[in-house]
């Protein structure tokens, strides 16, 4: 799942970035509300999380330019104005739901995980290839009846993969979508990871989902049936 963070607070977004990192989602953090807009056109989110404090242009307007955008995507609004009026401003804008500050991450989490349920289609929020099943909004794996545990990078690694079943898909794309960095040719970290994603989730079976596409990256896929391809 990628979420977008319009936080005005550096700590507080700090704070943010790390507790969905540690729940395996991918994070673009921004402190602006002009930014917000640009990211918002640039790339699909799976849910935004909003300061209602945000730079000009503010979290109202802002709220107006998403929803004008992108009328589905679930809209989380983080305020400290806890008046009936300003609440009902934000909902009435677009918002899907509202947390007071201060407040615990683990509740946010919790009604993140419940906006994502509300608004994501099964088809979005379960993702299936053969007896492989990654579950985007409760951060499981499974194959068969086994249960598989994944670091947060293995599973936004698994998750990037298996939403682009099917297709070859680059070092320099899994840089860009996983870490959210620019590629470097000098680094193996894709490589490395993907082994560990082998171990976990192909070592146990006779029927290997993830290849190595020779001079260009890797892809899950149910067969192997693309040239050039190695185990």
């Amino acid at each position: 799942m990628r979420l977008l963070v319009a936080e005005s607070d550096p700590a507080l977004a700090t704070f943010l970035q790390r507790g969905f990192d540690a729940e395996n989602y991918a994070v673009d953090l921004t402190p602006g509300g002009e930014e917000a807009k640009l990211k918002v056109q640039e790339a699909e989110y799976d849910l935004a999380v909003l300061d209602l404090n945000l730079p000009k242009p503010g979290c109202l307007d802002l709220l107006r330019s998403i929803r004008a955008q992108r009328h589905q995507m679930p809209i989380l609004v983080l305020t400290s104005k806890g008046q009936l009026p300003d609440r009902v401003q934000v909902l009435d804008l677009g918002a899907d739901d509202l947390v007071l500050k201060p407040f615990a991450f683990s509740e946010l989490s919790a009604r993140v995980r419940a906006l994502l349920r509300r608004g994501g289609r099964s088809g979005d929020t379960i993702l299936r290839i053969e007896d492989l099943e990654l579950n985007r909004v409760e951060h499981s794996v499974k194959r068969g009846n086994r249960r598989i545990e994944l670091t947060p990078k293995e599973f936004s690694l698994l998750e990037y993969l298996m939403r682009n079943t099917g297709q070859r898909v680059t070092r320099a794309q899994i840089i860009e979508h996983v870490w959210n960095l620019s590629y470097d040719t000098m680094t193996n970290v894709v490589d490395v990871y993907i082994n560990y994603l082998r171990k976990k989730v192909d070592a146990s079976s006779s029927h290997k989902l993830i290849h190595t596409i020779r001079g260009i990256g890797y892809q899950v896929q149910a067969t192997a049936t693309s040239r050039g391809e190695a185990p």
